[in-house]
């Protein structure tokens, strides 16, 4: 793969499915999840921010300098950091009341960037960093979240953003069906590996189900970015048989529904670049060869080649993972359509491929052994230890090594993010610094906030009579969290922010704005 810039795909309309003439105007709706997208949307960083129209409001606005983002969920810290991993907080909230989107956050809850995404029914799932060619990006998924008993299928496509917050391109499954939000593993050839949830005409009459049924079939595809071509793919009923699924058939009026034996929601490479799978209505993780499709082993579940007892057991999983040392972890949910367990964890697993042995190594549980029903993540941080997104149970928490934990936070208790990660992130957006301006006591109070950047440690705020002589009463003030607060003393005419770095650079300024009694 050539090493030029990648065009952004033209705009496609909405695709007509397999799926949506499968299901038919009975079928199962799409949704997004329960809550409205209230606020402004807001365009890419490079785009200046909409203007907002004047409202009541009984208190002032959360962010002065951003109006449109005043309704973006808090996030609370509940255990302070201590002995943490450097990084950023990566959540998509996509619940409840406020605005739903990408979210960046700081260890203290402060945000660091979002973008809203589009209305009416879109939302954003598996905010990531990860590398593409050889460069730092941001990915997420947007689309619709719709499926049956619960059990989310998503249409959509995924986005890749760079470190200026600029859309590169967007990813979309190859063929009628569209991609599902359920991972997004970008490889180091440059392709893209991911879930398609394909509905097919199937007799479920084996599992005590209609002749003329429909089956969710769990499709990975490897695409290649650059161009959007197929090269991989491989299909769950080819290999995984319905008699190992713990999922129960759709009964009286949904019995023509397609019956999500599978459901995939993760994949990635194990260390000799096969494929590694995690189905959470088998309760079993899998080794699949790249070249051939074929099953190397399975981890659990009905069938699985290594015996599972005591702490080793795990149901209704997600994010099946290889470590840095070899072992395995993955999300045990422990619980989903049934309970199978009174508390959700992160467990570590290390196996002997030739024995077929697996040993139970470790376990990272909530401090108040939260148990999550669906959703949730578990990585492995680079000293060793764990961060976990508690799916369903809107929390994230940093684990020691050890496993006591050194962070902790949620969002509103209304609220939920798919997964939650911690990442290194240098993020240079290419729009002004936003300021807002009040006066009080005779003096002008300036609130400045630059969405997205990083490397900001400190504000200076300049005034003057005209907006190119802006010299007179500088003053300036330690970056306090998304949005800082400064007090220039009397009145001015014009008022500009400027950013700054540990050195003192000017990384941006504002607009010049006028001071308004």
């Amino acid at each position: 793969m050539t090493d030029s810039p990648v065009d952004t795909p033209t705009p496609q309309p909405p695709r007509t499915s397999r799926r949506n003439l499968l299901l038919g105007a009975g079928g199962a709706a799409v949704f997004a999840l329960a809550g409205g997208a209230a606020g402004f949307a807001l365009g890419d960083s490079a785009e200046t921010p909409p203007e907002t129209p004047e409202t009541p409001q009984a208190a002032p606005p959360k962010f002065r300098s951003r109006p449109d983002l005043r309704t973006m969920p808090d996030v609370t810290i509940t255990v302070p950091a201590n002995g943490t991993t450097p990084g950023a907080i990566f959540l998509t909230p996509a619940s409840g009341a406020g605005l739903w989107g990408p979210l960046i956050v700081d260890e203290k809850g402060s945000p660091v960037w979002f973008k809203k995404v589009p209305d009416p029914a879109t939302v954003a799932i598996d905010f990531k960093v990860q590398q593409y060619r050889n460069k730092p990006v941001l990915t997420w998924w947007e689309g619709t979240i719709g499926g049956t008993g619960g059990q989310g299928v998503g249409q959509g496509e995924f986005v890749i953003a760079d470190q200026n917050y600029r859309e590169i391109t967007r990813v979309r499954a190859a063929g009628t069906e569209q991609a599902d939000q359920h991972d997004f593993v970008i490889t180091p050839r440059g392709t893209a590996l991911f879930w398609v949830y394909d509905p097919v005409p199937y007799d479920l009459t084996p599992m005590g189900g209609p002749a003329d049924g429909v089956l969710h079939d769990g499709v990975i595809q490897e695409i290649d970015i650059a161009t959007g071509r197929r090269v991989f793919e491989w299909c769950a009923r080819d290999h995984v048989k319905l008699d190992e699924s713990y999922a129960p058939m759709p009964q009286g009026e949904a019995a023509h529904l397609p019956y999500d034996y599978f459901h995939a929601n993760s994949v990635g490479l194990d260390a000799d670049g096969h494929l590694l799978i995690s189905a959470r209505h088998t309760w079993c993780c899998y080794k699949v060869n790249k070249e051939t499709g074929k099953v190397m082993w399975r981890l659990g579940g009905k069938k699985s080649d290594f015996p599972l007892t005591g702490n080793a057991t795990f149901s209704w999983q997600h994010d099946f993972r290889r470590l840095r040392n070899g072992g395995y972890s993955l999300f045990d949910n422990g619980a989903g359509i049934t309970k199978e367990r009174d508390y959700s964890r992160g467990l570590i697993l290390k196996l002997d491929e030739g024995a077929r042995t697996a040993t139970f190594v470790s376990e990272f549980v909530h401090p108040d052994r939260l148990s999550a029903p669906t959703q949730a993540s578990f990585r492995e941080l680079s000293d060793g230890g764990f961060f976990v997104g508690w799916g369903q149970m809107p929390h994230f928490t940093e684990h020691n090594p050890d496993g006591t934990v050194r962070l902790a936070g949620h969002l509103p208790k209304d609220n939920q993010s798919y997964r939650a990660y911690k990442a290194d992130w240098a993020g240079v957006p290419l729009d002004q610094p936003a300021l807002g301006l009040r006066v009080e006591g005779g003096n002008v109070v300036v609130s400045a906030s630059w969405n997205g950047a990083t490397k900001v440690t400190k504000w200076r705020a300049r005034a003057g009579g005209q907006p190119r002589a802006l010299n007179q009463a500088a003053v300036e003030a330690n970056r306090t969290g998304f949005e800082t607060t400064l007090t220039i003393p009397g009145m001015a005419e014009y008022v500009v922010v400027d950013a700054l770095d540990a050195t003192g650079k000017v990384l941006g300024t504002s607009s010049a704005i006028p001071v308004r009694v």
